[in-house]
């Protein structure tokens, strides 16, 4: 599943739009974040780990990794 998805997943759960998580980070970073940006990142597929990181951490989610 790609981040775009995982991310999409998570904006459905919490009942979230895009422009509403682009303020969250914003008020999170301090750094600029629109809606256009973010879904520009999200359909070129080059949201960084970091982000997606903060992302989950805001929305109360955690990224595990195991081992197949």
């Amino acid at each position: 599943m790609t981040a775009k998805e995982q991310v999409k997943i998570l904006l459905v759960k919490e009942h979230l739009s895009v422009k509403e998580l682009a303020e969250l980070l914003i008020q999170k970073t301090g750094k600029h974040y629109t809606q256009q940006s973010l879904l520009h990142k999200l359909s070129r597929g080059t949201l960084r780990y970091d982000e997606v990181e903060i992302i989950t951490k805001m929305l109360g989610y955690t990224i595990k990794i195991e081992k197949d």
